[in-house]
C-alpha cells in the first residue's frame, strides 16, 4: 500500500501529549489494555489519562468512559487496543472527538492478507479524513523517557538517555529494551513502526532530528515505505545527527530477474546500500555493531578528523588495532616532534614511542596517564584507543580512572577503552562504561566504533553538491516518439537503431546507426554514414548476437555490405528458425578505445540507479562497477563513481597508454541521469561498450527496456 502523504509533520504532540486515552483499557491483569494503562501510569506520565471501556466505571483508579466521544476534553493521543474488527468504528469516533494521533496496537491488518489490507486502507482513509496521524497498526507502541510516556505493552521502561531507537520489528524492540535495562545505555525514544500504514521511518527520523533530547538515531528496518521521502528525511537529519541503520533482508537471492548486464549486477540490497551512502546514513551489519556505535555516539564527541592514536601495554593487540584501522579507512596519526621527544624522555627505553605507543607489560596507571595525555595534546591526533591487557603489573581500576581524568581534560577528542580480559579487568571496564568511555573486549570493535564516528565527520564536512546542469538541445519529443513506436509494435525492448536515436536526442555521442530491412537499403545507409561498417541483427529476442553469427565487422565496400547482410540473415534463420528479425542495424564502425559500460536499472523504492564500470564481454564476470542514484546526482559524484572502479586505472593511462577523456564520460553519465529522470518508463539500459578516447567518447551498443 503506497503512502499518499508526502510532507514531514511535527510529531511533538505524539511524544509529549497533554492527554492520553487508552481505548480497550482493562482492569484484568495480563490483558493488553491493562498492561498499556499500567505502563502509562507507572512511567510517571504527568498528563491526563482516560481509560475507555463501555463495561467499566473505573480502571486502575481512573474514571473510565464508554467512548472517546464521552471524554470531557480534547485528547492528543489515543492508544487503540481492541480486536481488529472493532478498530474502524473506534477510529471514526476518535476523528469526531478531535484526536490528533492514533497508536493502533491491534493486529489483524495487512500482515494477515488481502482482507486485512483492505481493513488497513480503510483505517487510513478514515484517519486522513479527520486529519489524524497513525502509528501502526500491529505495533508495540511508543515511548519517550523525557516526557515521560510509555504508550506501549512492552515490559519495562528504558533508562533516560540520548538514543532514539526506531524499529520495524516489535520483537526486536522489546528484546533491546529488556537488554538495555542491564546495560548503561539510556534512550530518548522507542518507536515500534508496525505496519507503517501512515507514519513511517521517514517521519520518525525527522522527529528525532528535531528532538533536543536525542543525540543519535538508530533504526532497524526491513524496507522503506517511500524511497524518495526517506532520502529527503535522512539527508536532512544526518547533517544534524548521526543515523545508524541495521537493514535486514540483504540476501542476493532477492535479486530481480533482469534483461540487462546492469540489472543482473544489482541485488536486492544494492539500492539500499547506495541510498544510505547518498543520505549520509551509517550502515551496520549486526545488532552488536548497531549498539556499539550507539554507545560511542551517545557518550563521545564527533572527532574533527580520522587520525587515530593507539596506546597499549602489549605489542600484538596494538598491531591488530593498527591493521583494523587501516581496513576501516582510518589514519594512524603521525606524532609531532614535541610529542615524540616527551614520550622518549619519560617512557622506558624499551617502550615504543611511535604509533601505536607501547607502554610495556609493566606499565601502570601513571604511565598510561602520561602517554594518553601527551598524544591527546598532539594536534595531529583526533582520537585515541587505549588497550589494557591483564599483565601482572596492570592496574585496571586505577588505569581506568586515569583514562577518564585525561579524557575530561580534552573533551573534544573521543577516547575508547579496550580491556582485553575477563574477571581481572572487570572493575576497570565497569568504571570506564559508567563514566561514558566506551569500553570493549577486543580492539577491532573499538576501532570500528571510531570508524563510525569518523564516517559521520565526513558526512557533516561534505559540501552540498550542485545539481546537474540543464542541458540544452534535448529533444524529448523524439524520445517519446521512439517509445510510442516500440509499444505500438508490442515491444518493450528497443532495437539498436532506436536506442541510438534516444542517445542522439539527449546529446549523447553515439555511433551512427540505422535499421535496414533490405540489402539494398543497407548499402544505401552505409554510403550515407560512411565506411567501415558493422552489421548487427536487429531483434529483441536475440540477446547474444555474436553467438549465432549475427554480427559482421569491418566492411569496407558496398559488395561486402550486400553479401554480409544476407549472411547474417541466413545465420539467424539457421540458428533460430522461429525468430523473424526486424532487419539489420547498419552502424559506422568506431575506432577502438577503452571499453566501459554505463548502465541503468530502476529500483522499486529509490528509482533509477546509474552504473559505471569496465565494459565489454567481461562486465558480469569482473563486476568492476560502481553505482549512484540518478535523482540528485551531481558532477562531483559522477567523478567519484568513475574513480572507484578499476576501469579508472585504464582511463588514466595504464602502462604507457595515453589517458582517456574522463570529462567526456562524466558528460555522458550526466546526460543519461537526466534522460532516465525525465522518462520513468525506462526500466533498464545498457550502453556497452562505450569507447573512451584521448579526446571524447562514443556509445556503440545501446539496449533500452521500457515499462
Amino acid at each position: 500500500m503506497r503512502r499518499k502523504v508526502t510532507g514531514l509533520q511535527n510529531l511533538t504532540p505524539l511524544f509529549r501529549p497533554v492527554s492520553v486515552a487508552i481505548i480497550g483499557a482493562s482492569g484484568k491483569p495480563g490483558k493488553i489494555g491493562n498492561i498499556i494503562l499500567k505502563n502509562v501510569i507507572a512511567c510517571g506520565y504527568s498528563g491526563r489519562i482516560f481509560p475507555i471501556n463501555p463495561k467499566a466505571d473505573e480502571i486502575e483508579g481512573y474514571p473510565a468512559y464508554p467512548s472517546i466521544t464521552q471524554v470531557p476534553e480534547p485528547v492528543d493521543v489515543a492508544v487503540i487496543a481492541v480486536p481488529a474488527r472493532g478498530v474502524l468504528p473506534v477510529v471514526e469516533e476518535c476523528g469526531r472527538a478531535g484526536v490528533k494521533h492514533l497508536i493502533v496496537i491491534s493486529a489483524g491488518f495487512k500482515e494477515t492478507g488481502a482482507e486485512g489490507l483492505a481493513l488497513e486502507k480503510e483505517l487510513v482513509t478514515i484517519a486522513r479524513r479527520h486529519g489524524m496521524r497513525v502509528v501502526g497498526p500491529n505495533c508495540v507502541g511508543i515511548m519517550d523517557t523525557h516526557t515521560p510516556l510509555n504508550a506501549s505493552f512492552a515490559a519495562g521502561f528504558p533508562k533516560k538517555g540520548k538514543i532514539a531507537f526506531i524499529s520495524q520489528s516489535g520483537a526486536m524492540l522489546v528484546a533491546i529494551l529488556d537488554w538495555s535495562l542491564t546495560s548503561s545505555l539510556g534512550f530518548s525514544k522507542f518507536v515500534s513502526l508496525g505496519n507503517k500504514s501512515d507514519l513511517d521511518e521517514s517521519d520518525f527520523i525527522a522527529a528525532a532530528a528535531d528532538d533536543p533530547t536525542t543525540k543519535v538515531i538508530l533504526c532497524y528496518i526491513e524496507d522503506v515505505s517511500d524511497g524518495m521521502r526517506f532520502l529527503d528525511a535522512a539527508t536532512r537529519a544526518s547533517r544534524r545527527k548521526p543515523i545508524v541503520v541495521l537493514k535486514s533482508g540483504t540476501s542476493q537471492a532477492g535479486a530481480q530477474a533482469a534483461s540487462s548486464h546492469t540489472g543482473a549486477l544489482v541485488g536486492s540490497d544494492l539500492a539500499y546500500e547506495v541510498a544510505f551512502r547518498r543520505a549520509g546514513v551509517i550502515r551496520v551489519r549486526s545488532m552488536s555493531e548497531l549498539f556499539d556505535l550507539a554507545f560511542a555516539f551517545a557518550k563521545q564527541p564527533v572527532p574533527k578528523g580520522d587520525c587515530l592514536a593507539i596506546i597499549t601495554n602489549s605489542g600484538g593487540p596494538g598491531i591488530v588495532a593498527t591493521d583494523t584501522a587501516e581496513q576501516k579507512g582510518l589514519s594512524i596519526a603521525r606524532f609531532s616532534k614535541a610529542t615524540l621527544d616527551a614520550l622518549r624522555a619519560e617512557l622506558p627505553r624499551e617502550a615504543s614511542i611511535y604509533n601505536p605507543v607501547d607502554v610495556l607489560g609493566d606499565g601502570r596507571a601513571d604511565r598510561y596517564r602520561f602517554a594518553l595525555a601527551k598524544v591527546l595534546e598532539d594536534e595531529n591526533v583526533d582520537a585515541a584507543v587505549v588497550l589494557v591487557c591483564p599483565t601482572a603489573a596492570a592496574e585496571p581500576g586505577e588505569t581506568a580512572r586515569a583514562i577518564v581524568e585525561v579524557a575530561r581534560q580534552v573533551p573534544e577528542k573521543p577516547v575508547f577503552g579496550v580491556y582485553m580480559g575477563g574477571e581481572i579487568l572487570e572493575e576497570g571496564a565497569r568504571i570506564l562504561s559508567e563514566e561514558g568511555i566506551p569500553c570493549y573486549t577486543f580492539p577491532e570493535v573499538a576501532v570500528n566504533a571510531m570508524g563510525g564516528l569518523a564516517h559521520y565527520t565526513r558526512v557533516v564536512q561534505a559540501k552540498e553538491d550542485e545539481p546537474l546542469p540543464e542541458y540544452g538541445g534535448v529533444d524529448r519529443e523524439r524520445v517519446r516518439a521512439v517509445f510510442k513506436a516500440a509499444k505500438e509494435d508490442n515491444r518493450l525492448v528497443l532495437l539498436g537503431s532506436e536506442g541510438a536515436a534516444v542517445m542522439e536526442a539527449y546529446g549523447i555521442p553515439v555511433a551512427p546507426t540505422k535499421l535496414a530491412t533490405r540489402a539494398e537499403e543497407a548499402v544505401a545507409i552505409a554510403e550515407e554514414i560512411g565506411y567501415p561498417i558493422v552489421l548487427k541483427v536487429a531483434s529483441p529476442k536475440i540477446i547474444h548476437k555474436t553467438d549465432i553469427g549475427g554480427v559482421r565487422m569491418g566492411l569496407d565496400t558496398p559488395g561486402e555490405v550486400m553479401a554480409n547482410f544476407w549472411a547474417v540473415m541466413s545465420n539467424v534463420q539457421r540458428s533460430l528458425p522461429d525468430v523473424i528479425p526486424h532487419g539489420i542495424d547498419v552502424q559506422r564502425m568506431a575506432p577502438k578505445g577503452t571499453e566501459v559500460i554505463i548502465g541503468v536499472t530502476r529500483d522499486i523504492h529509490f528509482g533509477p540507479l546509474i552504473a559505471f564500470g569496465l565494459g565489454g564481454i567481461y562486465v558480469n564476470l569482473l563486476k568492476d562497477v560502481s553505482f549512484r542514484l540518478a535523482h540528485g546526482l551531481s558532477l562531483r559524484e559522477i567523478e567519484k563513481m568513475i574513480t572507484e572502479t578499476k576501469a579508472f586505472s585504464l582511463l588514466r593511462g595504464y602502462r604507457g597508454q595515453k589517458p582517456a577523456d574522463v570529462g567526456a564520460l562524466v558528460n555522458i553519465i550526466a546526460r543519461v541521469a537526466r534522460l532516465v529522470t525525465d522518462f520513468p518508463e525506462i526500466m533498464e539500459m545498457d550502453i556497452n561498450p562505450v569507447f573512451a578516447y584521448e579526446s571524447g567518447a562514443q556509445a556503440l551498443d545501446v539496449k533500452i527496456t521500457i515499462s
